[in-house]
């Protein structure tokens, strides 16, 4: 573990009863024409921002920690690892959050794989764009309710908050080593 992420409370280890459905469930679910658009649009969701808002794009290190894998988490991620590296950025266009984006990063992959712990601000897809060895299971969707984990991390500082937040999430493989991709799309997402 990277000795200087911060341990974190048990926030990320709460039970997660969402139910995360395949891609071709999605269509029976009733989603905003304008969000479904994002959720299921081709290509890395940081490039596609940049493409909709040129130079009001940014992308920001909200916090980085370590701390206890719900099993959810562990059976999504097919690990026995309890611990992992969390990370958590924002991608912006013109100063409004469009994307929430969480990488859990377990133990064994970040020994594997300590660089990831120093991405700083860079998006988690970009890097992961640039290099072989790496694959990514299809995409699962879930509507988030406002105390799941994924989307209280999203929503806080909130002064409003929606019903419920879009998300999708994905396993990735690099060179063997399972982490996990997870995005909550905010109401302003596709609004420039």
């Amino acid at each position: 573990m990277n000795p200087n992420s911060k341990a974190r409370p048990s926030d990320a280890r709460k039970t997660d009863s969402t139910q995360w459905l395949p891609a071709e469930r999605l269509g029976q679910l009733d989603v905003d024409p304008r969000m479904r658009s994002w959720l299921i649009g081709k290509g890395l969701i940081c490039q596609r921002i940049k493409d909709a808002c040129g130079e009001r794009y940014a992308a920001h290190l909200v916090e980085q920690w370590t701390g206890d894998v719900s099993s959810e988490l562990k059976a999504c991620l097919k690990i026995g690892d309890s611990a992992a590296l969390f990370r958590e950025v924002e991608l912006s266009c013109a100063d409004q959050v469009w994307v929430f984006s969480q990488s859990v990063i377990p133990d064994k992959t970040l020994c594997a794989h300590p660089w990831l712990a120093e991405l700083g601000d860079c998006s988690l897809g970009e890097v992961l764009a640039t290099l072989t060895g790496v694959e990514r299971s299809s995409y699962e969707y879930a509507r988030l309710r406002t105390d799941d984990p994924l989307s209280a991390r999203a929503l806080r500082g909130v002064d409003v908050a929606p019903q419920g937040l879009w998300a999708r999430r994905s396993r990735i493989l690099l060179r063997g080593a399972p982490l996990l991709a997870q995005e909550a799309f905010l109401p302003a997402t596709g609004r420039a």
